[in-house]
C-alpha cells in the first residue's frame, strides 16, 4: 500500500506519540541527573565534616594529694645576748652541745659593776645609819612633846627627817639590788633545754649589753625534740588546711621515710602578696634526724567533696575567650565547652568546672573546630582476637605488613 493512500491523521498520532516518549525520556533524564547531583553533593559534605575520636572522662582520686614545700624550724630557737658590758672571761658551750635549763654557757668580767655594787652597799649601810638616829630622835622627842618640853613644830620637822631617811634607805636598797642583778648577768646561762647551734664569742671578747647598737648575738639555742614546719597554701586549697589535719614530711637526704604531722595552726588570712596561706605543722622527733632548718615536701591529702575529671592533653582547645574542650552534642554537632583547669598531670589535665562525667570529650580535635559544626565519630575498631606479636628481647618493634 502506498504512502497515499494511508489516512492523513495516522502519521500525525504516531508523531504525537514519540514526542511524548521523547518528553518522558528528557523527564527522566533531567531528575536522574539532579539524584545523582544531590547524591554527589551529600556525599561531598558528608566527605568533608571532620573524623572525630571521642573519649570519655576519667573520676579523678576524691582524695588527692598536694606536695609543697616546707621549711623545718626549731620549735623555740632563741638568740642569747649580754645584759652587761664587759669582757669574756670564759666559754663553757660549744656547738652541737646539748645543755640543760639553767646550765652555764660563759661568764663576763664586769670591773665597773662589780666596783659600783661595792659602793651601793656602802650608801646602803649610811642611809641605814642615818635612818636609825632619825628613829631615835623622834622617839625621844615624842616623849618631850607630851610633856611640852618642846615645840609640836620641833617633834614635827623630827618625824618628817625620819621619814626621809627611811625613803633614802628604800633608794639604797634599791640601787644595790638592780647592781646584783646587773652582777647576776655576768653568768650567761641558757633559757631552756636544747642545743647550741651557734658560738659567736670567745675569751676576751669585749661585749655590750643589749641587742641592738654594737650588742651582738653571743650564743643561739634551739630545741630539736619537736619542730615547727612552715608550708605556704595555694588560695584554691586554703579550705582543706584545718587545723587537726594530718601531712606527711619527706627529705631529700632521707628517701623513701615519710615523718608524720599535723595542721597546729594556720594565719587565717590569705597573704595579699602570695596569695597563700601560712600553715604550721607540729613535728615530733624524738631521734633528732631531722634538722631544724632543713627544706622538705610537705605532702597534704585533699578531700573533694566532687572528684575533678582527667581528659588527656590533647583534648584541650586554646581560643582567645579562654581554655575550651570539645564534645558531641546531638545529631553529631561540636559544642565548646568552657572549662576551668586544675593541675597537669603531664599526659592528662584535671578539670575542675564545666565538664560533666557522661560528656563524649573529642580528642585531638582540630584547630579549625566552630560550635554547631556537624562531625563524623570514627568507629570504635574492635580488638583483635589473634595474640600480640611479641617484642623481640632488643626492644625494635615488630615490622607492619606493606599494605597491597
Amino acid at each position: 500500500m502506498s504512502t497515499e493512500s494511508r489516512p492523513p491523521g495516522h502519521a500525525g498520532r504516531w508523531l504525537a506519540v514519540l514526542g511524548l516518549a521523547a518528553l518522558l525520556v528528557a523527564v527522566l533524564g533531567v531528575a536522574s541527573r539532579v539524584r545523582a547531583r544531590a547524591a554527589l553533593k551529600e556525599r561531598t559534605l558528608a566527605s568533608a565534616a571532620p573524623v572525630v575520636v571521642v573519649v570519655k572522662p576519667v573520676a579523678g582520686d576524691p582524695g588527692n594529694e598536694l606536695v609543697l614545700p616546707g621549711n623545718v624550724e626549731a620549735f623555740t630557737d632563741a638568740p642569747i645576748y649580754a645584759r652587761t658590758s664587759g669582757y669574756v672571761k670564759a666559754w663553757y658551750a660549744d656547738i652541737g652541745k646539748a645543755v640543760a635549763k639553767g646550765q652555764k654557757l660563759a661568764e663576763i668580767e664586769s670591773p665597773e659593776v662589780d666596783q659600783q655594787l661595792r659602793q651601793s652597799r656602802a650608801d646602803l649601810k649610811t642611809a641605814e645609819a642615818n635612818e636609825e638616829l632619825a628613829r631615835v630622835t623622834a622617839d625621844r622627842l615624842s616623849k618631850l612633846v607630851d610633856s611640852q618640853a618642846i615645840s609640836r613644830q620641833e617633834y614635827d620637822n623630827a618625824v618628817s627627817a625620819y621619814a626621809a631617811r627611811q625613803a633614802e634607805t628604800a633608794s639604797a636598797k634599791a640601787n644595790v639590788a638592780r647592781l646584783e642583778q646587773l652582777v647576776s648577768f655576768e653568768q650567761i646561762t641558757a633559757p631552756f633545754a636544747g642545743t647550741i647551734t651557734a658560738r659567736n664569742t670567745d675569751v676576751g671578747q669585749l661585749v655590750d649589753a643589749g641587742s641592738g647598737g654594737t650588742g651582738r648575738e653571743l650564743f643561739r639555742i634551739a630545741t630539736g625534740e619537736k619542730l615547727r614546719v612552715f608550708v605556704e597554701i595555694p588560695q584554691d586549697d586554703s579550705p582543706a588546711a584545718k587545723v587537726g589535719v594530718p601531712v606527711e614530711l619527706t627529705l631529700a637526704e632521707r628517701p623513701g621515710k615519710r615523718y608524720p604531722g599535723k595542721i597546729a595552726r594556720t594565719a587565717n588570712a590569705i597573704d595579699p602578696t602570695t596569695r597563700t596561706l601560712r600553715a604550721e605543722v607540729d613535728l615530733e622527733n624524738p631521734s633528732g634526724e631531722i634538722l631544724s632548718g632543713a627544706f622538705g615536701q610537705v605532702h597534704l591529702k585533699l578531700e573533694n567533696a566532687t572528684p575533678a575529671l582527667l581528659v588527656p592533653v590533647s583534648a584541650l582547645l586554646f581560643r582567645s575567650e579562654g581554655p575550651r574542650i570539645a564534645t558531641v552534642a546531638q545529631g553529631n554537632k561540636v559544642r565548646l565547652l568552657p572549662v576551668v583547669i586544675g593541675r597537669d598531670f603531664g599526659t592528662q589535665l584535671e578539670i575542675t568546672s564545666g565538664l560533666t562525667p557522661d560528656a563524649s570529650v573529642i580528642d585531638s580535635p582540630p584547630d579549625s573546630l566552630v560550635d554547631g559544626e556537624e562531625i563524623r565519630v570514627a568507629a570504635k575498631t574492635p580488638p583483635s582476637r589473634e595474640a600480640a606479636p611479641k617484642t623481640p628481647s632488643t626492644g625494635t618493634a615488630p615490622k607492619t605488613p606493606a599494605a597491597p
